[in-house]
């Protein structure tokens, strides 16, 4: 049977992606003690009696499914059960294309939070934010409900609309947004030049992630005039909640020439697993800066603890969502299957960052709201300089050309400043990178990360 490895955030999606492992059942002969049986009778019992005696009548299929979910999600919140269209769904997310909202969430002390917002999506485009809690879908609460029945509940055909109660921090009153659900169609990596940067933006770790990362890079440095002209990369990893195992090694190994990338230890020592880099660094050893925030998860945070323990990226921005654990789901009867939680993951150094997330180097938190640009322009008193003198001297020191050079630095300087206004955690990533650029500092990896993370002996 196919084997998918998957890792991202293990929540459920209302419409976006999931992150997991799928592999072949594999039944296990062992000896239960006669108490387990007790308690299977005991669950037949109870079934049988609900079948006869329940108000209502009762679908036998939805009862039991409702129990396998149920035992599921009493171990952690990324553990579940998926009846077959669930799981023909979740296949289909990994692909890239699927229909929805666009919003990961999760589930926290029985209310469902929103993970993120998927970029170019109808929960995007409506505001929601990372943090929000849903606690109505058209009007009916979603209390008591489980995470999957809740993600039911936002789901439905494409041009259909939906309506979702939110309670935001910062807020006094919850409040209604509108969505129109919507065919979720993921650029899995989005690249573009400031100055001479390449901001590559990764909104999710899917099959397309990393032949969309050499895509947009090679982009990006045709656009700069080869990748030599580049004087670094801005990972953008921000509100990413995951995906596929796999592809977060795949981007790992692109920036690392050698060294481990991501470890997973499971119950047993036989199902732990090792990834290492393999040589070649699609940016030649140019500095990278991972721009990370709440909504990074998963997949991301194997990007961002891979290259922040072997030195070779700095990550601004703020704590990772810290979503350690691995599932692996598991094909079962009726073409359903089950995502089980199997392992953790550790990061080279071998640090686990479950229920921790990542620290970011620099701790750049993003302004609620950014300036009026305009407005900010027009309160700023006009200055003069001598320029603006009437009858000043001319400047006999540059030429054309050289002057010509000038007007183009202020320029971009200019536009720098603009960008600081609309997204100011990228432009602080993209003068860390100007500023290794001047210094002519590279980020060099760690032979050994664990033995860096390792105090010095006196």
């Amino acid at each position: 049977m196919k084997k998918f490895v998957i890792a991202a955030l293990g929540g459920t999606i209302a419409g976006t992606l999931l992150s997991v492992q799928v592999a072949p059942l594999l039944a296990e002969e062992t000896s239960k003690p006669a108490s387990v049986y007790q308690e299977l009778d005991l669950f037949g019992d109870v079934f049988k009696r609900i079948r006869s005696d329940y108000v209502e009548q009762v679908d036998d299929k939805k009862l039991i499914e409702a129990a396998i979910n149920g035992m599921l999600s009493s171990l952690d919140p990324h553990s579940s059960y998926m009846p077959a269209d669930e799981y023909d769904d979740m296949k289909v997310q990994t692909r890239g294309s699927f229909g929805g909202l666009g919003i990961e969430v999760t589930m926290e002390n029985g209310a469902v939070k929103v993970v993120s917002p998927m970029d170019g999506t109808p929960a995007a485009a409506a505001g929601i934010q990372s943090g929000d809690f849903i606690t109505h879908v058209n009007g009916e609460s979603l209390m008591g409900l489980t995470l999957d029945d809740a993600v039911d509940k936002m789901r439905g055909p494409v041009g259909s609309e939906v309506t979702l109660k939110i309670v935001r921090e910062g807020k006094t009153e919850p409040f209604d947004v509108a969505l129109t659900r919507d065919t979720i169609k993921l650029t899995a990596v989005k690249g573009r030049l400031e100055a001479n940067t390449a901001v590559l933006r990764i909104t999710t770790f899917n099959d397309q992630t990393f032949p969309n990362l050499q895509e947009s890079l090679k982009k990006v440095a045709d656009e700069a005039g080869g990748i030599d002209k580049l004087n670094g990369v801005v990972l953008d990893l921000r509100n990413n909640p995951g995906g596929l195992l796999t592809q977060a090694i795949a981007v790992s190994d692109a920036f690392l020439d050698k060294g481990e990338i991501v470890s997973t230890r499971g119950r047993k020592s036989e199902d732990s697993e090792r990834f290492n880099a393999t040589p070649g660094d699609l940016v030649n050893g140019k500095p990278i800066v991972v721009l990370i925030n709440g909504g990074s998860a998963s997949a991301s945070e194997i990007v961002t603890g891979a290259l922040q323990d072997h030195h070779r990226a700095i990550v601004v921005g703020t704590k990772s969502f810290g979503k350690g654990s691995v599932q692996t789901v598991i094909p079962v009867q009726n073409e359903g299957a089950m995502r089980l939680t199997t392992s953790r993951y550790y990061t080279p150094s071998g640090r686990s960052i479950q229920a921790l997330g990542i620290a970011p180097d620099i701790v750049v938190p993003q302004p609620p709201e950014a300036p009026d640009a305009d407005k900010t322009a027009e309160d700023t008193p006009e200055t003069r300089s001598e320029a603006d003198l009437r009858g000043v001297l001319s400047n006999d020191s540059m030429t054309e050309d050289e002057k010509k050079q000038a007007e183009e630095e202020r320029s971009k300087a200019e536009e720098a400043a603009k960008l600081r206004l609309e997204d100011f955690q990228l432009a602080y990533a993209i003068d860390i990178i100007k500023g290794l650029a001047v210094a002519g500092q590279t980020l060099v990896p760690v032979d050994d990360p664990r033995a860096a993370a390792k105090p010095a002996k006196p």
